[in-house]
Formats: structure tokens, C-alpha cells, sequence
């Protein structure tokens, strides 16, 4: 990997998302109005607001993000633009590096906008620092970012690309424990949520609602989360592709 041609290329795409309002609306602005929109549905019961809200805080990031990256990467290999990338002295490392970089940029805004308007408009009551909340938020973003540039090089059109998420995402959602306590599922079940990363995602969240200090479990669930990203990415640049067939 290359630090010059990894900033490049971020800083390429970048200047392409500025000229995409609609991407930009779906990244920095549906996490923030779904968390509106789900805190007046519970408007009469904020202690369940605060217990589905602080997992929703990641999640809602998570899956915007993958919708966006999935569909971005593959606008840009189905036009040509990865192969002609490619070509040049640019290697895979570099160019998943690149969009990871700059999705990230984004991710960090994404986070931070959330992260305040559940805090400090929205009302959220956490027990733990808000920074360990922004922490695990940024981290789920950043894994839809990686699981998003991986699924987009088995796609071979923008629909296809959506299609992945009830199978990528839909299964992490119904198992992380957002609707049933993990220990209380079947115990097939339990065990597959166990080596799913939403699961260790909405636990972090758990750990900053319900403990005033940063605990050993928080940072297990945390450096999961992170290594899921990191393996998800290097997956991502093993199996990129030029071009759609």
C-alpha cells in the first residue's frame, strides 16, 4: 500500500460525493430523522427510547452506510472507472484503503450528528460517557463501509447490490439482541449470534447505558467490531473485481 495513492484516491471520491446530494442525504441525514422519528413513537415511554435508541445509534449508521458503499463501488466498476484505476500503479490495497478512508470521513460526520441529536436534542439517557457512544457508532459505521465495499464485488448491478442486505444484514438485525436477549434464544441461534459483529455492536451500547466507566467488556466488544471492519476490508480487497462481467 501506497499513503500517497490511498489519499488520492479518497480524496477522488470525496469530490464525488459532494456532487451527490442525494448520497450525502442518505448518509447524514436518515440515521438522524429515523432516530426523530423512532424517539416521538416512543414519546410516552423514553425508558424504552433510551434502551432501543442507544442500540439503534449504531445500527442506524451501519446500514446506511452499507447501502451507500455497496452501491457507490459498484456505480464505479460498472462504469469502467475501477478498470481504468486499476490499470494504473494503483494496487487493491490502495484503491479499498482510498474508499474506506473516505467513506470513514464520512462515517465520522455521520456518527457525530446522530450521536448529538440522541444525546442532547432527542434526550437519550445513557449511564456512560457520550465519547464511548460516539466510539461503538463510528465503529458500526465503519463496518457497514467494509461489509458494503465487499458485497459490491458480487454484484453485478446497483439492485443486485440491495438485494444483499436481507441477506448480510436482515439476519445480523434479528439476532443481536435488539428485539430478544441473546441467552434466551435457541441455542442455535445464540451460537450464531455469537460470530456476528452487530451482536458485539449492540452490546457496546448496552455497556455505555447501563455502566458510568469504560469496562473490560465494552472494550472486548469494541476491538471486535474494529477487527470485524479490518478483516472485512481485506476481504474486500482480495476479491475486487475490474469490472462487471
Amino acid at each position: 500500500m501506497n499513503t500517497a495513492r490511498t489519499t488520492a484516491t479518497a480524496a477522488r471520491v470525496l469530490r464525488q460525493l459532494r456532487h451527490d446530494p442525494r448520497s450525502i442525504a442518505l448518509m447524514l441525514l436518515v440515521p438522524v430523522l429515523m432516530l426523530t422519528l423512532l424517539r416521538f413513537v416512543f414519546d410516552g415511554d423514553a425508558h424504552t427510547f433510551d434502551n432501543i435508541g442507544a442500540s439503534l445509534l449504531g445500527i442506524f449508521p451501519l446500514i446506511t452506510m452499507f447501502l451507500v458503499t455497496s452501491i457507490a463501488t459498484l456505480r464505479e466498476r460498472t462504469s469502467g472507472t475501477l478498470e481504468r484505476l486499476l490499470a494504473m500503479p494503483l494496487g487493491k490495497g490502495d484503491l479499498i484503503a482510498g474508499y474506506a478512508l473516505a467513506f470513514g470521513a464520512v462515517a465520522v460526520v455521520q456518527s457525530v450528528l446522530a450521536t448529538g441529536l440522541a444525546l442532547w436534542l432527542l434526550g437519550l439517557d445513557v449511564t456512560g460517557s457520550p465519547w464511548l457512544l460516539l466510539l461503538v457508532a463510528l465503529l458500526d459505521a465503519l463496518l457497514g463501509t467494509a461489509l458494503g465495499l465487499f458485497v459490491s464485488a458480487f454484484a453485478a448491478s446497483e439492485f443486485q447490490a440491495v438485494q444483499f442486505m436481507p441477506a448480510v444484514i436482515f439476519p445480523q438485525l434479528l439476532l443481536c439482541g435488539l428485539f430478544a436477549a441473546r441467552d434466551t434464544m435457541h441455542p442455535v441461534l445464540e451460537g450464531l449470534s455469537d460470530v456476528l459483529p452487530m451482536s458485539y455492536a449492540v452490546d457496546g451500547m448496552t455497556q455505555v447505558l447501563t455502566h458510568t466507566d469504560m469496562t473490560a467488556d465494552f472494550v472486548r466488544d469494541a476491538v471486535i467490531v474494529a477487527a470485524c471492519a479490518l478483516l472485512v476490508l481485506a476481504l474486500g480487497a482480495a476479491t475486487l473485481r475490474r469490472r462487471t462481467p
